[in-house]
């Protein structure tokens, strides 16, 4: 673990006034881990941005988007970048988790967040989707991109979650994985097409579920297979660990 740099220091004054529409933010007062991909089982503080630019109908966090559902007054608000970064410095935990929702939707002010972060210590983790070329600012040391790309299976059409120039983008950022949930042995011949017309490297695998028995069902489903491909295979540590549990 780093030792976290004053909060005041961190962030540039010409950026004093940034700020972003917020779903929620945890991993200090009840302490837990990345749930998944290349760092799984790392502590970790999460600061999960509200809106999104797609609308699967199988994703987990519909509280960041979904207005029929949900009502945006009680699950988002306005924080400002000098609080979120000295909300992370208060802590010892290295790794902060930035996720969504969509998070690069609001990249204009994730640029003096990550500068802040990474002056107090951190590095930092992107979870998106792949369709937002990242800002050429967060290119730096200490940031990467676990980019999950949305298949049709989750509920979306292709023709909105697969950005050609965005993942052309990531992959060029030599910073990105790409990280695919699947729900089929099926659902691998189509990320096979994605990873060959895209050049996607590494590609990592995660069974679809939001439940334990789901998540141990699809994982043996899937595993023989993924293995065969060579690919990584992740598991979702935060359901088995907390099920039914948000902000863990």
């Amino acid at each position: 673990m780093t030792t976290p740099g004053p909060a005041s220091a961190a962030l540039p004054a010409n950026d004093a006034g940034a700020w972003l529409i917020v779903a929620e933010c945890f991993g200090i007062e009840r302490p837990t881990f990345q749930g998944e991909g290349p760092s799984c089982g790392h502590p970790a503080l999460f600061i999960r941005l509200s809106r999104c630019n797609l609308t699967c109908t199988r994703c987990d966090t519909k509280y960041t988007w979904d207005w029929s559902q949900f009502d945006p007054r009680q699950e988002s608000t306005k924080r400002a970048v000098t609080d979120l970064v000295a909300w992370a410095a208060s802590s010892p935990v290295e790794l902060v988790v930035i996720t969504g929702g969509e998070p690069l939707i609001q990249q204009r002010s994730l640029v003096p967040l990550v500068q802040g972060l990474l002056a107090a210590g951190k590095r930092v983790e992107f979870e998106t989707n792949g369709t937002i070329a990242p800002d050429c600012a967060l290119l730096v040391d200490g940031v990467r991109f676990n980019v999950s790309l949305k298949l049709a299976s989750f509920g979306v059409e292709e023709g909105r979650s697969i950005s050609s120039a965005a993942l052309q983008a990531f992959v060029a950022s030599k910073r990105a994985v790409f990280k695919f949930v699947a729900s089929s042995v099926t659902d691998l011949d189509r990320i096979a097409e994605l990873a060959d017309a895209h050049r996607l490297a590494p590609v990592w695998v995660m069974p679809e579920g939001t439940t334990v028995e789901a998540v141990n069902a699809m994982t043996r489903l899937l595993a023989d297979a993924v293995a065969r491909r060579h690919w990584y295979f992740t598991t979702r540590l935060h359901v088995l660990a907390f099920p039914d549990a948000r902000g863990r």
